[in-house]
């Protein structure tokens, strides 16, 4: 039996175990939907082509899917974000992708949608990336699956900004403000989801996540959905006695 076979049945093993442990039925659900037939052999395309080696366990459960740790044949650790497409935010999901320009002819399909969303995901990871917004590094993309880079420790992943107590609320402020800056001017994107839940803090350092819903500028939505990005980081700031003017930061972002 080739290598990559056993690992897979290891990997099976490893889902049955974890069924068994959810003792919420919900859970359940989620990790029925999550590690159903499909997914499972899109996985193991992945542990085929030498993408990942191993997951290791969970780290968040979203409303569209679910992030677990993995690790590489060569011991780098990863994330891999797996796309539920029973998911419950369809429709919110769908008018994000509609409008794109980049997904023209994308019909109302749940399942179309979903894929799609998950390249986007994708291409805007790489986009920012290559803008200088810091965001997980994008490693590979298939179907409803992306690996990217683990933000986190060997002992914890990153945790989020509300979840952590800032020695220094001014410069990580400041920071956000600027990758926000930075997508709109040079990726030509709106992340259109800035807030305390979306953002990584590690090392001290911001890092912006969940990046699906990210528009280009030729949307309809992208003037609404940086407005509100930029009111989200001064509402969130207040807590420190910061006073971010969302007027005067538009105007910063919006010049060219």
């Amino acid at each position: 039996m080739a290598r990559h076979d056993r690992k897979f049945e290891l990997f099976e093993r490893e889902i049955d175990d974890w069924r068994m442990r959810r003792k919420d039925a919900n859970d359940r659900k989620v990790v029925d939907e999550v590690f159903d037939k499909k997914n499972l052999m899109r996985l193991y395309k992945m542990f085929s082509d030498g993408i990942i080696d191993r997951l290791d366990f969970p780290i968040s459960t979203g409303k569209e899917g679910n992030v677990f740790r993995a690790t590489t044949s060569d011991g780098k650790l990863v994330a891999v974000k797996i796309y539920r497409t029973t998911t419950a935010t369809f429709k919110d999901m769908a008018k994000y992708v509609q409008g794109d320009p980049r997904f023209k002819g994308i019909t109302s399909n749940r399942r179309k949608i979903i894929l799609a969303w998950a390249a986007k995901e994708f291409g805007n990871l790489q986009r920012l990336t290559e803008a200088g917004v810091r965001v997980p590094k994008p490693i590979a993309h298939y179907q409803n699956i992306v690996v990217m880079e683990y933000i986190g420790t060997e002992v914890e992943p990153a945790r989020e900004l509300r979840n952590v107590v800032l020695e220094n609320p001014v410069e990580v402020a400041r920071k956000i403000l600027r990758f926000i800056k930075i997508a709109y001017q040079k990726a030509r994107l709106v992340h259109g989801d800035v807030s305390e839940f979306n953002v990584l803090m590690l090392e001290r350092e911001p890092v912006l996540i969940d990046v699906g819903q990210a528009v280009l500028l030729e949307h309809s939505l992208a003037e609404e959905l940086l407005e509100r990005d930029v009111s989200n980081v001064a509402r969130y700031f207040r807590k420190y006695g910061l006073a971010i003017d969302p007027k005067k930061e538009l105007e910063v972002i919006r010049k060219s």
